[in-house]
């Protein structure tokens, strides 16, 4: 496996089990209180600061894809693998369409969502300059 393929599937898995994490926090103790967007909305700062210093870990951990070219590929592979897994386990686990689940979302907290996993994507890079 090239070394920007793992630099992205490391990136990928760091953020992914935090926010899997927290995502054991949110539903059941923020969700109940706060509803589901502002509990959504409360989440999304600290994942902010688990992309930041999971980008950096893996520029840190993999120096050889600290060109610009690499870095931002390592952020497009860790964004593909993410929404791709996100999806997946969304329509198996939920046993819904995906026309339903985007439906579904809220329109602030999803549009909030959306620019976070475009600063994802762009972390690498940002971090490398």
């Amino acid at each position: 496996m090239s070394r920007t393929l793992r630099a992205g599937v490391t990136y990928f898995a760091l953020v992914f089990g935090a926010g899997f994490l927290l995502g054991m926090v949110r539903v059941p103790l923020l969700v109940p209180r706060l509803g589901e967007r502002w509990a959504e909305l409360a989440e999304m700062p600290v994942m902010a600061a688990v992309i930041v210093l999971a980008a950096g870990h893996v520029l840190r951990r993999f120096p050889e894809v600290r060109t610009r070219t690499q870095s931002a590929a390592v952020g497009l592979v860790a964004l593909c693998l993410l929404v791709s897994v996100e999806l997946s386990l969304t329509l198996l686990l939920q046993d819904r369409s995906l026309g339903d689940y985007v439906a579904s979302r809220d329109p602030v907290s999803g549009s909030v969502y959306v620019a976070l996993l475009l600063v994802y994507a762009a972390m690498p890079w940002l971090c490398n300059r």
